[in-house]
């Protein structure tokens, strides 16, 4: 067909990305368990492959554009795995002391309300009701900016306190999952409503 890429949609390059961004998160954790290294070494590998791997999720969207292979199941799998790597890194974060249970519980409360809040919405065909929004951007880009920072956990080019800057940045990525949640639940809530009675 034309125009059509006739490999499995499990093993093309965007979609082979997205799975990179699952097969992470062992290497990740993994990464604060090797021998022979230093805690400083370990924290800047794992920033480092946290940086690598959180690119392709710019990537493979590109790449299904250009290639033109975009599919259903990529479509399902590139938020998943975005979730995935992020609820992973933040439990390390708290195993490690780095970060509050309290954020851990607000990050991945709110994925579970937001993702069941979306399949939900999908099965009454009102999927536009909670389209990705602004907020919702914001919020992903705030915690993405904390989380490498908290793995770094030093002294960045000898001027940034990356453990204190990625504090603030981990409670401001809290505070903005709480609003962003506030806010889908809000768009949502006419449908809640009409189909509560």
């Amino acid at each position: 067909m034309d125009g059509m890429d006739n490999r499995p949609m499990f093993f093309n390059l965007p979609t082979l990305l997205t799975w990179a961004r699952i097969v992470a998160i062992p290497i990740i954790v993994g990464v604060f368990y090797l021998e022979g290294i230093s805690a400083a070494q370990q924290n800047l590998i794992a920033t480092v492959l946290f940086v690598v791997f959180a690119l392709t999720d710019w990537a493979d969207g590109y790449l299904a554009r250009r290639l033109n292979q975009t599919s259903a199941f990529g479509a399902f799998l590139d938020p998943v795995a975005d979730k995935f790597l992020v609820c992973a890194c933040v439990l390390v974060l708290v195993h490690l002391d780095r970060a509050d249970v309290f954020v851990a519980l607000i990050i991945i409360g709110r994925e579970i309300v937001i993702s069941s809040l979306r399949e939900w919405m999908a099965l009454i065909g009102a999927t536009q009701s909670v389209a990705v929004h602004m907020f919702g951007k914001i919020k992903t880009l705030v915690q993405m900016t904390a989380i490498p920072f908290l793995l770094f956990h030093g002294t960045l080019f000898g001027v940034v306190d990356t453990a204190l800057w990625g504090t603030w940045l981990i409670w401001a990525a809290a505070v903005l999952t709480v609003w962003s949640m506030v806010y889908y639940l809000y768009k949502a809530l006419p449908e809640i409503r009409a189909r509560a009675r």
